[in-house]
Parts: C-alpha cells; sequence; structure tokens
C-alpha cells in the first residue's frame, strides 16, 4: 500500500491509517449535491428512470480506473457494479452498495426545492440527502481518493449501486442477485445504509447505532366479499363493512414481544451505557420497563422489539347509493426473524372469515452477528474517528437491498457513518420534508467509511 496523504498534507507514517486528502473531502459534498439533482424519483409501479444517475457514478468509477458495467432488468431501471481487487486473493470479498432512487418530494412543502442540491450554511439539502445519495457520494469519493493514492485494499471489493430500493427493488438487488451473481462472487459481508450515525441521548452521550439485522417486510393485500346491492337497503354482507371491522382488529392488535439476539444484545448495551442494573438475559426480563427508563435511546429499539401491522390504504365502491361487491385494504406488516408462522397464524384470525389475505410484497427478515469480527471492525473505525462515541447494535425497523443480497449468502450490517450535531433529527430526514445532511457529518463518513474498507 502506498503512503497516503494526510488532510494536512503529511505523509503517513508506515502502516498508520490516516484521513483522506482535502480533493476527497472536497468531492463528497459535490457528488451529493450533483446526485440530489438528478431527480430519481421513484413513485413505485416502475415509474422511475435511475440511468442518469448511474451513468453518472459509472463514469467517476471509470476516472478511478475500475470497469463499471451498467445492468437493466427494465429500460432505464440501471444499475452499476464495479470491482476492486484487493491485495490478498485467498480473501473473502466485502459488497458496498448504495441505492440511486429516491422517494417522492413535494417542492411547495420544503423550505429549500428537493432537487437543488443547494449548499447552505454548512448543509447539503435535497431528496436523498440522508437516504441515501450521501453514502453514494462517500463511496465515490473513497474510490477516487484511492486512485489518486495508489491504495488497494486487503480484500476484494465489489461496489454496487441499485435501482428500485424504494419500491419491489425487482429491478435494483433483487435482479442482479438472481440474474448477475457471478458479479458478488466471494462477497460474504455486505454495508450499506442506515447504521453509524450520532444518536444523542438526554445524558450527553453520543451513540452510534450499527445496524446487525432487519424486520422482514410483509406488505398485504386484504379482500372482503359480499353481495351486491342498493344503499337504502339491509345489507348483512356488507363487503365494506367486513374489510372495515377486519383492518379495524388490525390496527388495533397488540403484539407480543419477541427479542431477537440482535435487540436483546442492544438492550444490554443500552442499559450498561445509561448505568441500569438489569439482566436482559434474565427469565422474566421487562423490556418495555427497560425501555421506558432509556428516554430518547428507546426509539433505538422500541420498534423491533415486536411486530408489526399498519393499515395504510383503503378502496371500496364507486357510487355512495350502492353497496359494491368486493373491497379491497392493504397493510404495511413487519415480521422479526424467526416470527413468520406466528404473523401468519395471528393475520389469519384477525382478519376473520369473511376476508381474504396475501402478500402483496415480502422479504426475509435478517440478523447478523454482533460478535463477529465484521462488527467489531465497523465499531474501530467509528471509534477512531470520534473516540468519546458508544457504538451500539441495532436492528432497522423497515428494510434494506440487504435482504436480496443475502440470497446470495451475503451477511448485511447498516453502516453509512455520519457524525451529526445536537439537535439533529436523524430519523425525520428520512422520507422527510426539508431532508438535509451537514458537511461536516459527509467529512466524518468519507474517513470512516475510508478507514474501515482499507482496514477491513
Amino acid at each position: 500500500m502506498a503512503d497516503v496523504t494526510t488532510t494536512s498534507g503529511g505523509p503517513a507514517l508506515p502502516g498508520e491509517v490516516t484521513p483522506v486528502d482535502r480533493q476527497a473531502l472536497d468531492e463528497v459534498v459535490t457528488f451529493t449535491s450533483e446526485l440530489i439533482r438528478i431527480d430519481t424519483t421513484n413513485r413505485g409501479g416502475g415509474d422511475c428512470a435511475e440511468r442518469p444517475a448511474a451513468e453518472y457514478t459509472a463514469e467517476r468509477l471509470a476516472a478511478a480506473g475500475l470497469d463499471p458495467v451498467l445492468l437493466e432488468r427494465t429500460p432505464a431501471r440501471t444499475n452499476v457494479v464495479a470491482r476492486i481487487e484487493g491485495t490478498d486473493p485467498s480473501a473473502d470479498a466485502l459488497l458496498v452498495h448504495g441505492h440511486l432512487d429516491v422517494v417522492p418530494a413535494e417542492p411547495g412543502d420544503w423550505a429549500v426545492h428537493p432537487f437543488s442540491g443547494e449548499v447552505r450554511d454548512g448543509v447539503v439539502w435535497g431528496r436523498g440527502a440522508v437516504d441515501m445519495k450521501n453514502m453514494d457520494a462517500m463511496i465515490l469519493a473513497v474510490v477516487r481518493a484511492w486512485a489518486r493514492a495508489g491504495v488497494r485494499p486487503r480484500r476484494d471489493i465489489v461496489i454496487a449501486f441499485t435501482a428500485d430500493e424504494e419500491a419491489s427493488a425487482e429491478d435494483g438487488s433483487g435482479f442482479l442477485a438472481d440474474r448477475h451473481p457471478g458479479l458478488f462472487e466471494g462477497c460474504t459481508e455486505g454495508i450499506s445504509e442506515s447504521g453509524a450515525f450520532t444518536f444523542h441521548t438526554a445524558d450527553g452521550l453520543r451513540l452510534y447505532p450499527i445496524a446487525a439485522g432487519e424486520r422482514g417486510t410483509a406488505w398485504l393485500k386484504l379482500t372482503a366479499h359480499g353481495r351486491a346491492g342498493h344503499g337504502s337497503k339491509v345489507n348483512r354482507a356488507n363487503a365494506v363493512s367486513r374489510l372495515a371491522a377486519a383492518v379495524a382488529r388490525i390496527g388495533d392488535h397488540s403484539w407480543p414481544v419477541r427479542l431477537t439476539p440482535t435487540v436483546r444484545a442492544a438492550l444490554a448495551e443500552l442499559a450498561r451505557l445509561h448505568g441500569i442494573d438489569t439482566d436482559v438475559y434474565a427469565e422474566g426480563f421487562d423490556p418495555d420497563a427497560l425501555i421506558a427508563s432509556l428516554g430518547p435511546a428507546a426509539a433505538l429499539v422500541e420498534p423491533t422489539i415486536r411486530n408489526s401491522a399498519n393499515p395504510t390504504m383503503l378502496d371500496a365502491g364507486y357510487k355512495i347509493n350502492v353497496i359494491p361487491g368486493h373491497a379491497t385494504a392493504y397493510i404495511d406488516g413487519r415480521m422479526l426473524p424467526g416470527t413468520e408462522d406466528e404473523f401468519r397464524e395471528t393475520m389469519d384470525r384477525l382478519t376473520g372469515p369473511d376476508v381474504e389475505w396475501e402478500f402483496e410484497h415480502r422479504q426475509v427478515p435478517l440478523q447478523a452477528p454482533v460478535d463477529s469480527p465484521a462488527f467489531r471492525g465497523l465499531a474501530a473505525a467509528v471509534e477512531r474517528f470520534d473516540p468519546d462515541g458508544h457504538v451500539v447494535p441495532y436492528c432497522m425497523a423497515g428494510g434494506t437491498d440487504a435482504k436480496q443480497f443475502s440470497r446470495l449468502g451475503i451477511t448485511g450490517y447498516g453502516f453509512s457513518p455520519l457524525k451529526l450535531p445536537l439537535g439533529y433529527d436523524y430519523a425525520a430526514m428520512f422520507h422527510g420534508v426539508d431532508e438535509r445532511v451537514p458537511v461536516e457529518a459527509l467529512h466524518f463518513g468519507v474517513n470512516v467509511l475510508d478507514h474501515y474498507l482499507r482496514s477491513a
């Protein structure tokens, strides 16, 4: 490995890992801003075109000496994959992936146009600033810094920029995993979004949650059938009434606690950091009582100690005085690892005999070990650049492309590092109005990502 230049211009000592160069710090801001300006809104149903953003990333990878491949299942739904060869051919490869699409944004609701990529007062604004064009930009900045310094990692690193993550992933990571598995040969672990961000607690701790699990996706379609008729007549087989009753039961249901190893490890570490004396592995342990004592940090675990099912859409009828013969509803369900049978049985019971249900979209839950060399390496990279920070494992309430890549035997971790200031609501940035990311957070992320990838 060549000497690496520090941000101050001095040479690195032999074997020392130092911050990336000044150009990388500038480029991560530029790339984030320019990617935001490329409108890759994914409205679902195939209404998206990631190709301009894919070409943008491919051009910058090629300029760094890589040979990116552009792949499409559907025209304009473009993915980019490239491989960096490591120095140790016997080492397992690592996947680093980010998606190029974003959710919709209504400009009238924003203080700054969501596709302006404006940099104002040390902050980059726009849809994708956090989810997840910032991480895409970090990856590009690190790869290009390596090209300038002549750096090669120990293990092969596969870079993937995907389409369609914000919908079904059928044109993105699902397509890549199913149709082009050879591009990921040797990959045993992967890193992507939603982890290693600063979470400030009420008592001044800086936590860095690294995702080591995801709840499974269980989007459901409910269909009630009944007897069509005139709206003025009594109808005991009213499809709308049957559907409404089932939806109300689902919405009112209290799911039981189901603690996965990742969540239990998170609770144990959060209790320790908050000085709470409890044994999370003891029989009769009450997670709700502990969570109530964690203050703001409760948000890291509360959504993932149970399954969930939230009604989100209803569709019935075509005229006010006509009782329709059928009605439909949609439910956003999420399942913890090991609970799929329980989830199915619960849905059968809650929907009842008059309402059918099916999976509209389903993806498996994930769980990754928190006592692995990979997790320890991720934690060490964060703590190197914030020695007073505390890494904790956590499980994502939602999901990422790691679900699709898990089909290839790749263990996924959520790791898109950002050091965030007090008062910055990271969770609210995801799919929210006025999404933005501080420039200094991007600089921190580039340094952490660079350090981890070169030492992994």
